[in-house]
């Protein structure tokens, strides 16, 4: 049995200074999907040769508390400074995780791949809420190369999947969770199929980046948003077209705790936003120290 779909939806543009955005999450129909309560889509852009490195200065630097963050970069390079002394470039196809925990300052830019020359930066950003436990602790960063991430080809030379969060039959993700949740990258094949299983009770979402797919029996468009009911029964995945495709699917067990988002901070309570609020503008962040950035 097919799961039902209970809505589809656009994003909406938020551009970030050169950076076009497409905001998936939260949009007006949903404001989670199991512990994910956010999604940007950093469209794919052509960048030309020669064109100056961004280097992360302070002018992009912002705070997050009681979420992880987790950046996915198709194409080009991402630079991470944090005020716990992280730093790390990661490159096309990899990932970096972030847990905010009880308050971080982090700065990140995106360049194009100097390994790859394709002169594109494509991306996205989910913000993963924590539980209240986890929200305490103190913050952690873990950079992953493509290389690092599992990937398993799919039946009939279809195309594949990669794990970047949680589990999919024997693959595991080396990213944390405390939850059961997942984020999947299914790449298709032209006129191939693929099927998910689900697990009933889970929340569980589909996006389509740049291509149109039909998704159990219906035809979506490019940048639509989807969300399944919490019923059992499978995701099947039809490329109708004469190109590859990408699809992302993610979710999760329900989130049960009170969610109360303000700007960068996700917590409990109104008190706890305005506790975030108060130990950032005293400091108690720290400071990121930008002489390790080279």
């Amino acid at each position: 049995m097919k799961k039902k779909i209970s809505f589809s939806t656009l994003g909406h543009r938020a551009d970030i200074g050169e950076y076009m955005i497409n905001r998936i999450l939260p949009n007006r129909y949903a404001d989670a999907v199991g512990p994910f309560v956010f999604l940007d889509h950093a469209l794919p852009m052509k960048h030309s040769p020669g064109e100056p490195v961004k280097k992360a200065n302070g002018s992009g630097a912002h705070p997050h508390r009681g979420i992880a963050t987790l950046t996915y970069i198709l194409n080009g390079e991402a630079d991470h400074l944090d005020s716990k002394g992280h730093h790390a470039k990661v490159r096309s196809g990899g990932a970096q995780w972030m847990k905010a925990g009880n308050g971080i300052i982090h700065d990140e830019v995106v360049n194009v791949d100097p390994q790859t020359n394709d002169l594109l930066t494509h991306a996205f950003q989910f913000w993963i809420n924590l539980p209240a436990k986890q929200k305490a602790e103190l913050p952690e960063y873990l950079p992953i190369q493509a290389n690092e991430i599992p990937q398993q080809m799919l039946s009939d030379k279809g195309g594949w999947i990669k794990v970047i969060v949680g589990e999919y039959e024997n693959l595991i993700s080396k990213i944390p969770n405390y939850s059961k949740q997942f984020l999947y990258h299914i790449h298709l094949v032209a006129g191939k199929q693929f099927s998910l299983s689900t697990e009933k009770g889970f929340e569980y979402a589909a996006f389509l980046p740049l291509h149109n797919a039909v998704i159990n029996d219906t035809e979506f468009a490019a940048g639509e948003f989807i969300e399944f009911d919490r019923n059992g029964g499978t995701i099947e995945i039809n490329n109708n077209s004469e190109v590859a495709i990408d699809i992302i699917v993610f979710g999760g067990e329900r989130y049960t705790e009170p969610i109360v988002a303000e700007g960068p901070f996700v917590m409990n309570s109104r008190p706890e936003i305005a506790e975030s609020y108060r130990d950032f503008h005293e400091g108690k962040y720290g400071k990121i120290n930008y002489s390790t950035e080279n």
